[in-house]
């Protein structure tokens, strides 16, 4: 948002520059835009509000690090050995990224300190696989010939990242970028960019050179539009909701590039009734409220076994009761605020709808007051039952920490139920029958099962979507996959020219 204020008030906020090839660059429009504290509702920073011209600045300078830069001469393993560089300096002021975090999107500060950790292991991860990429000789069927493949990297990168968990996409699709080679533009959210400028520059500190990761600030249609329509960028790289997924998906198919896109779900969390219930009413409550609910793999249909279903309602609204809401820098807060006001304003509209559609609201429900809660972004852990799979509160994605309970009678009408969406990201099974977790997890049209848990995560298996929850997988081996091109290369040993045998194309 753009404001008029004094110089003095201005000065008061920390700004911040574009970060291209290897330096800050004050945005070309010389204007900036204010970052929101979400807890407070007021202004702390502002960041750069950049336009087509940063956008060709930063690609430009990606596409020159990988074709005449050091970065293109450089090893497999020196990558790996900086990429690890990475890792170390990302522990090494996890203080304050966690903090910066914090500042911009309302996540709890006991929650990201862990999580920038697990940052770090994901740059030691694809660190390691840097040197791993290999491709391989082909026994073909002509003789006097040898056939092999070479793994290149594709291009130049483009990494949209979206507001809720910044530093973690930026790793999950630079560092595998970075090992296949690549350069990056990364584009955070304008909501929540200030981390990704700041990590920026640590990456100069690890030795990577010059113009192999950049970082580009403002609105979408200023910054964003040009940076996928330009010319050298050669795959996208999007987590963000379905809508302006299938945006980018257009926008890139016009000019041939790939992508990969982590979108929306609306995952089911099924509680059979010989289930654990402690676990599952556990699991239940972190899958949607843990984060806000503001999860693209947050469990917002919680479908329950008919048998246990008013018993299992009444301990998951009693336990989601007790989650105290807050200050995200205070360590005994379990629930921060929305984390943008576009976003507050939806979930309340969502509920809304709920209560228009016939659902029955047993908690919560509305904006959230009391002690240790100000800035006006809070909404209350809410619970809806009597819903049907047909309401819009069970069929869209409210990215919030709203839950529909709804019931189910056996095997068969959980499958149904859990398939019938359009979203296919991840789904939860709660059971002591291990034969019904495999079962389920091979009829389940998603990307991720969990039997007994919920919202477990490896940066060693590979995640994402199926329908429109997304194309392509972040994390594991496979993610690196997402980077390369594979170009076959065939030499003849022959003493004698071979005959020409070509297979019309």
């Amino acid at each position: 948002m753009l404001f008029a204020r004094s110089a003095m008030e201005d000065e008061l906020l920390e700004t911040y520059s574009h970060w291209i090839n290897g330096a800050y660059h004050e945005p070309s429009g010389r204007e900036w835009m204010d970052t929101m504290d979400p807890y407070s509702g007021q202004a702390w920073a502002k960041i750069p509000l950049g336009v087509a011209a940063d956008a060709d600045l930063a690609v430009s300078a990606a596409k020159q690090a990988m074709t005449s830069g050091s970065w293109a001469s450089m090893s497999a393993t020196q990558r790996g050995k900086i990429m690890r560089r990475i890792g170390d300096l990302t522990l090494q002021h996890a203080d304050r990224l966690a903090e910066l975090e914090v500042r911009d999107n309302g996540k709890l500060l006991a929650e990201m300190r862990g999580a920038i950790n697990n940052v770090a292991e994901i740059w030691y991860y694809y660190a390691g696989l840097a040197d791993k990429i290999q491709g391989a000789v082909m026994p073909i069927e002509k003789s006097g010939m040898i056939g092999l493949t070479q793994r290149e990297p594709i291009g130049v990168v483009l990494a949209l990242t979206a507001w809720n968990a910044p530093l973690n996409f930026l790793a999950l699709k630079c560092a595998p970028a970075l090992a296949a080679g690549c350069a990056v533009v990364v584009k955070p959210s304008e909501f929540s960019s200030v981390s990704s400028l700041f990590f920026a520059s640590l990456t100069q500190e690890a030795g990577l050179p010059d113009g192999v990761l950049n970082v580009v600030t403002g609105l979408g249609q200023s910054i964003g539009a040009p940076l996928v329509e330009h010319p050298d960028v050669a795959m996208i790289t999007f987590t963000g909701s379905d809508t302006t997924g299938a945006k980018v998906y257009e926008a890139a198919a016009r000019h041939m590039k790939r992508v990969a896109l982590e979108l929306g779900g609306k995952s089911p969390n099924i509680v059979f009734a010989d289930a654990d219930l402690d676990l599952a009413v556990a699991g239940a409550v972190s899958g949607i409220f843990g984060g806000g609910g503001q999860m693209c793999t947050a469990g917002s249909r919680l479908l329950v076994q008919n048998s246990i279903l008013e018993s299992f309602t009444d301990r998951l609204v009693s336990s989601a009761r007790s989650i105290k809401l807050g200050d995200p820098m205070d360590p005994t807060t379990q629930m921060g605020p929305m984390s943008t006001t576009p976003q507050y304003h939806k979930v309340l509209e969502y509920i809304d709808i709920a209560h228009q559609d016939g659902a029955r609201c047993v908690l919560g429900g509305k904006p959230a007051s009391g002690p240790g809660i100000q800035g006006g972004q809070f909404v209350e852990p809410t619970i809806f039952v009597d819903v049907s799979n047909a309401m819009r509160i069970a069929r869209e994605e409210v990215f919030g920490p709203v839950l529909s309970v709804i019931g189910f009678e056996d095997e068969a009408q959980a499958i149904a139920i859990a398939n019938e969406t359009p979203y296919g990201l991840a789904a939860g099974v709660w059971t002591r029958d291990t034969g019904r977790v495999f079962r389920m997890a091979k009829a389940l049209e998603v990307g991720t099962v969990w039997g007994n848990t919920y919202r477990t995560y490896s940066y060693m298996m590979p995640f994402g979507g199926m329908k429109k929850s997304g194309i392509g997988r972040e994390m594991g081996i496979e993610a690196v996959e997402e980077f390369l091109e594979t170009k076959s290369v065939m030499i003849s040993i022959a003493d004698a020219t071979p005959q020409n045998n070509f297979i019309p194309r």
